[in-house]
């Protein structure tokens, strides 16, 4: 049975395109499980190309008016699409726990994390402004004005399919752009949802488009079609890499956050409780698939046992089960999922290391796993170089900081990175030292609208969040006007 929603139209399953809820012409569509059980929620479009193409041939002819908008009546429609979330923020939540398991409380925070990018860039909509620079010519002034890139397709993953979308669509409506976006095919509903509630802010039909089917036709389409002229994707490093080989032939823009591998490292002069509540934040949420969760976590080795001593109490306390329960830890997202966290415990376990708590699936079945934590980790295990995406602590321990500083680098990723220490000195010089886009000091929670989240390396290139998230929308022209 489906959960109670208070606006029972809030659950679409349909696309959206210039301003109409549509079916696939083709007549074919995609089942929606919900991971705690897999039982069938509903099923959404697959569509052709033709419908691609049309969701962004009407981005393009919205744009020609769009982009002309003033910044106040723009604002004003952000701000009313950002009123219309959180008045139905508990549907939201229901929507997206249903699709993609979290639990209830992380789903709020989302959706409030989600639309505060909004609220932000309603007023940073207002702040797009150009300069006038000193002349090199006597019979010249020199201007220089910013403007939107245009059409926008958006791609977007499912561990935070409402957050990760908003966060993208928010910057590009602000800058006068117009998009076509691609929810992750596992958990859809949710943006449907924030799209019928930005439809009934009265954002202009074409404006913000929506579509669901095939990723690699619809990616084709976004790379090929000449009307695109930006792309921001979040997902895995293969995809981007194979967006942005695509974007090439026209040259054209990219955003992208990938992958990441991020070090957590706690030093002899740390404050171990306020460790431990970090790493329970950076690993755990969202049952640990989150690209910024802490994945190699590296312990001094003379506070080590204690560490784990500490950690383990909190870990014991988890509780798993339903996302619509009173709970911290939710399903994976799928059997594959599953599947990768047990393989990766597997090697780890052959190559010596040591399971301090949890360990096994879950009783609860399905794709529920143990909140784990392994210690003895070391550079030559698989757990150590992946992504893990799961719910497991793995520790390695380390004598000096300039061996801990080479291990934490020692990878493709640089997206985020987190360490605790009291030695001011310590911290300066770590936090310049950390190959990484986001260093957390002190803290375990470091994402916000009003600050650049993005990675270096093969985490991605471009920013979301804060002024330096709006430039990626921007074209900069230069105005020389002769007297």
């Amino acid at each position: 049975m489906l959960p109670k929603l208070n606006d029972k139209s809030l659950l679409k399953n349909q696309c959206f395109i210039n301003g109409k809820w549509i079916n696939s012409d083709a007549d074919k569509t995609l089942p929606i499980r919900n991971p705690f059980d897999f039982s069938h929620i509903t099923d959404v479009p697959i569509v052709s190309t033709k419908q691609v193409n049309f969701a962004v041939e009407s981005a393009e002819n919205a744009f020609q008016t769009w982009k002309n908008k003033s910044a106040i009546e723009k604002s004003k429609l952000l701000m009313r699409w950002y009123q219309l979330i959180h008045k139905n923020i508990d549907d939201l939540a229901t929507i997206l726990v249903l699709e993609q398991g979290k639990p209830y409380k992380e789903a709020i925070g989302e959706i409030k994390y989600a639309a505060s990018y909004i609220e932000f860039y309603a007023e940073e909509t207002k702040r797009i402004y150009g300069d006038i620079l000193p002349s090199p010519f006597n019979d010249a002034k020199v201007f220089v004005v910013k403007q939107p890139i245009g059409v926008v397709g958006i791609i977007t993953p499912w561990n935070f399919p409402i957050a990760m979308m908003v966060r993208k669509i928010a910057p590009a409506l602000a800058a006068g752009c117009t998009v076509v976006i691609k929810p992750d095919e596992k958990a859809p509903l949710s943006a449907f949802a924030i799209m019928e509630l930005a439809n009934r802010a009265k954002i202009p039909k074409g404006v913000m488009n929506m579509v669901t089917g095939i990723p690699q036709e619809i990616g084709a389409i976004f790379t090929s079609n000449k009307h695109i002229k930006k792309i921001s994707f979040t997902g895995s490093t293969k995809v981007g890499k194979l967006l942005m080989k695509a974007c090439a032939n026209q040259v054209k823009r990219i955003t992208l956050e990938l992958g990441g591998n991020a070090p957590f490292i706690v030093f002899e002069d740390a404050n171990l409780d306020d460790a431990v509540d970090g790493l329970i934040t950076a690993k755990f949420r969202n049952t640990g698939q989150t690209c910024v969760c802490a994945n190699r976590i590296f312990v001094h080795k003379t506070i080590a046992k204690e560490f784990i001593k500490k950690l383990s109490k909190k870990v014991k306390n988890l509780k798993v089960g339903n996302g619509f329960n009173n709970v911290d830890v939710g399903p994976l997202i799928d059997n594959k999922a599953l599947d990768k966290v047990v393989n990766l415990l597997a090697d780890a376990k052959a190559n010596g290391a040591v399971i301090n708590e949890g360990g096994n699936t879950h009783e609860l079945g399905g794709t529920f796993f143990e909140p784990t934590i392994i210690s003895n980790v070391n550079s030559s295990m698989e757990i150590f170089e992946t992504e893990i995406f799961g719910p497991i602590v793995s520790i390695v321990s380390f004598k000096t900081e300039d061996q801990v500083i080479q291990l934490a680098n020692d990878t493709k990723y640089g997206l985020a990175s987190y360490f605790y220490a009291k030695d001011m000195a310590k911290i300066w010089r770590v936090a310049e030292a950390l190959e990484y886009g986001m260093v957390g000091v002190n803290r375990g929670a470091i994402s916000s609208a009003l600050v650049p989240f993005g990675g270096i390396k093969q985490s991605g290139m471009g920013r979301e969040g804060s002024k330096y998230g709006l430039n990626d929308y921007l074209n900069i022209k230069y105005l020389c006007v002769s007297n």
